[in-house]
């Protein structure tokens, strides 16, 4: 391992096989490589997982599948980290270029209160991804800069709370000194956006810094994916106040999916129909669950509890036949 370490990456893991070999060659493609450590939180895989990462300059660290929580494991992370700033990131995303790393780090250089840098998740133009998906930057991308007290954050609407902690741990770099202060919470799901919350109430900065991305891509099913809105949503209602308005997958967003779809030259009528058949079991499963969301918190807090309870005890895990 390196004796002089700038950036620790942190990387909890279960059976990668599809996906850990490119995740950690785009790393070791960053112009800051030299400057970077990887560590491996393994919880329990099965696979060949273990196998590749010996091809690899990682360390490894193994906890039992019962011991994973997507904020202590992170914290773990930490914990073994030894250089300045902490990036997370997941098993099956890969960085697109060679200066991603770079790029979040310029995003401390925007002030020396900032906490913690966040990138941006893509979906490259690849045949067997939901071409609804697909990155079509609208407009060049530039850093956006977050900064609260305690009270400011408060006095936000909960649709500019949720707005202001879109962190993402698929593609995040923190200031160490800063996680050792404010570690993640203990969560089944959304950690990242609770310590964005948690870092504004602690009177931090905090920077989105689009051009840091990352390719990241999970092919769902209708379970997946209405479970994991419904956990979303749940998160985002009690960590936030927010609530989704009911209203989805109209006639007017279908005609924008056709027109989208069919705009698309790159692909087969076959296709086309694939896709929108895909996107239209997707939109009814997040609209049934916005739905079965609203009419459960309208029963109770306590009702809504115990049925994000048997719903999404154990957090939603995306199919895995596709990265």
């Amino acid at each position: 391992m390196k004796d002089c370490v700038l950036i620790s990456v942190v990387i909890p893991v279960k059976n990668g096989e599809p996906w850990i070999e490119n995740c950690l060659k785009a790393i070791e493609a960053q112009t800051l490589h030299h400057q970077t450590e990887t560590i491996i939180i393994d919880s329990g895989s099965t696979d060949k997982t273990l196998e590749i990462l010996k091809d690899y300059d990682v360390r490894v660290i193994s906890i039992s599948p019962e011991d994973f929580n997507h904020g202590l494991t992170r914290n773990l992370g930490v914990t073994y980290s030894k250089g300045e700033y902490v990036v997370m990131t997941v098993q099956d995303a890969r960085a697109t270029n060679d200066k991603w790393l770079e790029n979040l780090l310029d995003g401390f250089k925007l002030s020396d209160n900032v906490a913690g840098v966040c990138g941006s998740q893509i979906v490259p133009h690849d045949k067997d991804k939901n071409p609804a998906d697909w990155f079509r930057p609208m407009s060049k991308p530039a850093p956006v800069v977050h900064s609260f007290d305690a009270v400011s954050f408060q006095n936000l609407s909960p649709e500019e709370k949720k707005a202001a902690c879109g962190w993402d741990d698929v593609t995040a770099m923190y200031k160490k000194s800063v996680l050792e202060k404010i570690p993640f919470r203990k969560t089944s799901f959304a950690e990242d956006a609770l310590w964005a919350k948690d870092a504004y109430a602690a009177g931090y900065t905090l920077v989105y810094n689009p051009v840091a991305s990352v390719y990241h891509y999970h092919h769902e099913n209708p379970d997946y994916t209405y479970k994991r809105t419904f956990t979303v949503l749940y998160h985002m209602y009690r960590y936030f106040g927010y609530k989704p308005v009911e209203s989805y997958n109209t006639f007017i967003s279908k005609l924008r999916l056709i027109k989208l779809l069919w705009k698309e030259s790159s692909l087969s009528i076959r296709d086309k129909w694939k896709w929108y058949n895909y996107n239209n079991r997707a939109r009814a499963s997040i609209a049934s669950a916005i739905k079965d969301f609203l009419n459960t918190l309208n029963k109770g807090e306590q009702v809504l509890d115990a049925t994000h309870e048997a719903l999404c005890g154990i957090p939603p895990v995306a199919p895995s036949a596709q990265g």
